[in-house]
């Protein structure tokens, strides 16, 4: 079948009008394309240097350098500051980031967090036993049982943390207060501590 144009050999309007825009859409999808891949490739740039900047930062951390780090930042940026400030014994500063990392997804992350914070205590605490300033390093020992605790109910089976925690309670054990009859004392409100202090525990149970 042929089509005939009009006198003059010009095509119809609305024909003309069909073939324009086709090509202008061909054009729109084009272009829609392309900025698709432009999109695409700059997320994929801003990952690539996201990951880069962490781990630049991570090894800084790792390095020695002081750089600060907030608690919103990712997890493993995260674990490397608090790791930094423990090793310097600035137990302040690292306890927003322990709260962070205490409650992140990554539970085994968790877990090695709340073992370095409960760590950090002990050494301390067996510091100050060395020194002869029991009463001093009682309390540390006291918070390092209960980051113990906080681990091993992120990471159940957690071998380190179920030994530190031990020598922990072999340091310092809570008793519960007593019944007081007749004119004895009365209980203080906080439970009242033993300690087998100054000896320190040895072996596994």
């Amino acid at each position: 079948m042929t089509v005939s144009l009009p006198a003059g050999g010009e095509m119809p309007r609305d024909r003309r009008t069909l073939r324009r825009a086709v090509r202008l859409g061909a054009v729109v999808l084009a272009w829609v394309a392309l900025a698709g891949c432009l999109g695409a490739g700059a997320w994929s740039a801003f990952d690539w240097w996201r990951t880069a900047r962490e781990r630049a930062t991570v090894a800084a951390l790792a390095a020695g350098r002081d750089i600060a780090v907030g608690p919103d930042r990712p997890a493993p940026v995260v674990y490397a500051r608090l790791l930094f400030l423990l090793d310097r014994n600035r137990l302040d500063e690292a306890e927003p980031l322990i709260e962070t990392l205490a409650h992140t997804a990554d539970r085994r992350l968790a877990a090695e967090a709340l073992l370095a914070a409960g760590n950090a205590r002990m050494t301390r605490a067996i510091d100050l036993i060395e020194a002869g300033k029991i009463d001093e390093a009682t309390p540390l020992v006291g918070l390092a049982k209960q980051r113990y605790m906080q681990g091993l109910r992120r990471v159940p089976e957690h071998w380190s943390l179920k030994v530190d925690l031990d020598i922990a309670m072999r340091l310092v054990r809570d008793f519960p207060p007593a019944d007081v009859k007749g004119d004895d004392e009365p209980p203080p409100s906080e439970s009242k501590l033993w300690t087998d202090l100054p000896g320190l525990p040895k072996g596994l149970p």
